[in-house]
């Protein structure tokens, strides 16, 4: 079900703090516990004391480690045991398990595979959300469904017009699908796929962003790596406009396995206009969380049928269903091999930036 040798989001920055709380998440199905130091540096522990298994969670921060509630044995934000009530004597095998825990770009990453390769270079290069020219508007979304479901929903934007009218979709008499979508694969490791739409009348969204009811020229590209990095490239300008008027929005979507039929969902809306207007930056917070929102509900319908019925999805397969489906296959590549044996390490992302910036570079 999950690739393990890459980075995951693990949590927005400002979740994890150094105040003595702990932040707790199951991520690939596993028991998660997060916390700063006093010096700020975020740490991970599988939240299980290795003794009696009890979530260490149960327990108290310990200076900058974490004392188990049950007996007291505390340990160190490397994991090692510094101190066991009644006894001297530290056993060599009394060590909570670390993970790797990086903050960078704006985001927590998380490496759940082998230590050995979690070389923080392979983190994906997504710097919007902490760019001084960009205003970034994140947010957070649980969803108990696959992962891989919502990565099918996000490279297929066709759904638009049907789910989020009162956002970001047209009238069906304008409806996406009918705009041919260009899907291709870059460098054997993303897929892409692209739609132009000239001369159309703004959704609710894009009346938010421009102020004007006028009819615009769109562009929208999903692109997609392993595991489950997306990223909707989105502009937008008046119709006939010139360059320069152009609004660029770069949408992450940052899909972290919950278990295998839960999902968190981290998304960040990053727009290069308007940056210091804070009340926008609000109200795109609250038109993303009630769109997605609407995919939730969607694709938590579907992950009932399917754990009801037994079946897969798609049953028939349609023309917006390519590059859905193209990803899903070489996900599913990669897991298999990695599985097998091999050693599969997610490279850096350069090319899911270099490819949106290329189609459309941004105007600061």
């Amino acid at each position: 079900m999950f690739l393990m040798n890459c980075w995951y989001a693990a949590a927005w920055p400002n979740e994890v703090s150094a105040d003595g709380g702990v932040l707790t998440r199951r991520i690939l199905d596993r028991p998660i516990l997060m916390f700063r130091t006093s010096a700020g540096n975020p740490v991970a522990f599988l939240d299980r004391c290795p003794h009696r298994l009890v979530p260490l969670s149960a327990g108290r921060r310990a200076g900058d480690g974490i004392r188990c509630g049950y007996h007291g044995m505390e340990f160190g934000a490397d994991g090692h045991c510094v101190h066991i009530p009644g006894q001297d004597k530290i056993p060599s095998n009394a060590s909570a398990t670390t993970f790797p825990l990086i903050e960078r770009h704006g985001v927590l990453w998380i490496w759940l595979g082998d230590v050995k390769l979690a070389d923080p270079e392979l983190i994906p290069f997504l710097p919007w959300p902490a760019l001084p020219n960009w205003a970034a508007s994140p947010g957070y979304t649980h969803v108990a469904a696959d992962y891989r479901l919502l990565t099918d929903n996000l490279l297929d934007l066709s759904h638009e017009n049907y789910i989020h009218q009162g956002t970001i979709g047209n009238d069906e008499e304008e409806t996406i699908a009918d705009f041919p979508v260009q899907t291709s694969i870059v460098d054997k490791r993303l897929v892409r796929a692209h739609r132009d739409m000239h001369d159309i009348a703004p959704p609710p969204f894009f009346r938010l962003m421009t102020g004007s009811s006028d009819r615009i020229d769109r562009w929208q590209t999903a692109l997609w790596t392993a595991p489950a990095i997306n990223m909707t490239d989105v502009g937008a300008r008046p119709s006939g406009g010139a360059r320069e008027q152009t609004l660029v929005s770069r949408v992450l979507h940052l899909l972290t396995p919950e278990t295998a039929t839960s999902t968190h969902y981290f998304w960040s809306h990053n727009r290069n206009f308007r940056q210091d207007d804070a009340e926008l930056t609000e109200r795109i917070i609250e038109a993303h969380q009630r769109t997605f929102d609407e995919d939730k509900e969607m694709c938590e319908l579907q992950q009932r049928e399917l754990d009801d019925s037994g079946l897969s999805a798609p049953q028939i397969a349609l023309k917006v269903d390519d590059a859905p489906l193209r990803a899903r296959r070489m996900l599913s590549a990669l897991i298999r091999e990695e599985g097998e044996g091999g050693t599969v390490v997610i490279a850096p992302q350069q090319k899911l930036i270099a490819d949106a910036e290329a189609l459309e570079p941004a105007v600061a």
